[in-house]
């Protein structure tokens, strides 16, 4: 008879990172719509597609900015062929404080101090690198109250925007 202990096995859970985009045909892509190229989420700004050759399959040519770095990109696929389109968040957070950047041997700025809507601190969004960044921190050291967007996509967490929280009637 098999040990009762024998079949007591423990399994780690890893992320296969799967959840962060889903398959599309590209014939089904649209401008304007998102997609992931060169493993970058990117939003395609121009697509046009060739007609069929002899050798069988319309291609779809595709030209897309990254949406966190705005740098450009160009796929050239078959228009039957499925790409990933990455799962895209957008969230808006009250910005509590800016955390300064201390150490000189870290380039680039601090990070945001953020809070949800149920009142948890989210500290990990850096202040971007950008004039949008620029913006932020002179609202803020001004004592404006503001409401920074947060878009996420495939692991990746930016700061894109802001603006004035609304004045509450309390």
């Amino acid at each position: 008879m098999a040990d009762a202990n024998e079949h007591d096995v423990t399994f780690e859970s890893t992320d296969s990172g799967s959840a962060m985009t889903f398959p599309l045909q590209c014939s089904a892509l649209r401008k304007n719509g998102h997609v992931v190229i060169k493993t970058r989420p990117c939003k395609i700004i121009d697509m046009s597609t060739s007609k069929t050759g002899k050798h069988g399959h319309a291609k779809v040519n595709l030209v897309a900015t990254d949406i966190f770095t705005g740098r450009k990109y160009e796929d050239l696929s078959p228009s039957t062929h499925n790409m990933d389109v990455p799962i895209i968040t957008r969230m808006e957070y009250t910005l509590i404080d800016i955390e300064k950047n201390t150490n000189d041997e870290v380039k680039g700025r601090g990070f945001l101090s953020l809070m949800t809507e149920d009142g948890t601190m989210k500290e990990d969004v850096k202040v971007p690198d950008s004039e949008i960044g620029d913006k932020i921190i002179a609202d803020f050291e001004q004592g404006l109250e503001l409401m920074v967007t947060v878009v996420s996509a495939m692991g990746e967490e930016h700061a894109m925007s802001h603006k004035e929280a609304p004045k509450g009637n309390n």
